[in-house]
């Protein structure tokens, strides 16, 4: 006897693969730079589009700090922005987009509120934050925190390659009970669409499987690019976290990104992006969005290929590709990571 139900509809949009860096820079029209403080042990990293770039953003942590969020709201008047920053330092962090919008605004940067070329644009620099001040470094910087001079060394070394593991944002940051870092991957489509993300990870949970060196997110890797061990030791239980921190404090942890993409995307649709793309995280790290974090997912885009036919189908790949290419970003960061300078901290290369 012989079924009469239809046959499952071949999937014909094809296979996505890795951009040619391998760096959310495949996304066209994006550049980053990093910045970091050896003794301090922290960092800031800015993503900087080529013009102004319509961008979200979604924050799932308990403990977040941010800056400009709100005017990113899809009903709010500015509708782009003019960079990205994820930063060390806790609050003091959110002063590295004081030296990124001070550079813009020399460049003849940023939203125009008048004609009047005696009055200077105003940039929009979104921010987020991770803590890293209990990390042992020196921050002993009484009234003069770094992270200006950091936010402006980071946006004018911006360029198409950027280090990973201990760099940038994620120089300071630790993954649970291993060294975190700055992670990036990036992903094209059969159909010629570019998804991106870079991360700095430094998480409350962590991002490998109980009792081996299996990252969370090996069903999404692309060859080799976190170590290729595949997704066989992929085991989890109730209440067993591995290598998540063993006595987590509120604010000492958050996991920030951005994701980016080449599709032209309205402030609504970037929003829906953000919100997908939050689930890379929870696809790497366990467990996510506690009360100790302070997840934050900004997502960017430089509008360089028209949604076509289908938007909202169209809008569903790109978040949902998001999410994969986030997943990876986080493993390569922590894949990468190294110890600082005369630090025994572990990683992730010592595991057995």
């Amino acid at each position: 006897m012989t079924s009469s139900a239809a046959p499952p509809p071949i999937n014909r949009l094809g296979i996505a693969r890795p951009g040619p860096r391998n760096l959310i820079t495949d996304v066209p029209g994006l550049k980053v730079g990093q910045a970091h403080d050896a003794a301090a042990r922290t960092g800031a990293t800015v993503i900087l589009p080529d013009a102004r770039a319509v961008a979200a953003c979604d924050v799932r942590g308990g403990g977040p700090g941010t800056r400009e969020t709100d005017a990113l709201d899809a009903h709010n008047l500015v509708e782009a922005i003019d960079a990205v920053v994820l930063s060390g330092g806790s609050v003091y962090g959110l002063a590295a987009p004081d030296g990124v919008c001070a550079w813009l605004g020399a460049q003849g940067r940023g939203y125009g509120l008048t004609a009047n070329p005696a009055v200077p644009p105003s940039p929009v620099v979104p921010a987020a934050i991770l803590f890293d001040l209990a990390n042992g470094g020196d921050k002993a910087w009484g009234e003069d925190p770094p992270y200006r001079a950091l936010g402006r060394e980071a946006v004018l070394a911006a360029a198409l390659d950027f280090d990973l593991g201990t760099a940038g944002a994620g120089y300071g940051a630790m993954a649970g009970q291993l060294k975190g870092g700055t992670g990036s991957a990036s992903a094209v489509t059969a159909d010629g669409f570019t998804v991106g993300a870079v991360v700095a990870v430094n998480s409350f949970g962590a991002v490998t499987a109980p009792g081996g060196r299996t990252f969370w997110a090996a069903p999404f890797e692309m060859g080799d690019e976190f170590g290729g061990l595949g997704a066989a030791g992929l085991v989890g239980a109730g209440d067993d976290w591995g290598l998540a921190k063993a006595d987590p404090q509120a604010r000492t942890n958050t996991t920030i990104a951005c994701v980016a993409t080449d599709a032209v995307l309205t402030p609504a649709q970037a929003r829906r992006v953000a919100v997908m793309a939050q689930d890379g995280l929870a696809r790497a790290i366990r467990p996510i969005h506690a009360p100790f974090d302070g997840d934050v997912v900004f997502a960017m885009s430089t509008a360089q290929r028209p949604l076509g036919e289908r938007p909202d189908f169209q809008i569903a790949r790109l978040g949902a590709l998001a999410a994969d290419v986030l997943a990876r970003a986080v493993a390569r960061g922590v894949h990468a990571a190294a110890p600082w300078p005369d630090a025994p901290v572990r990683c992730w290369r010592d595991l057995a």
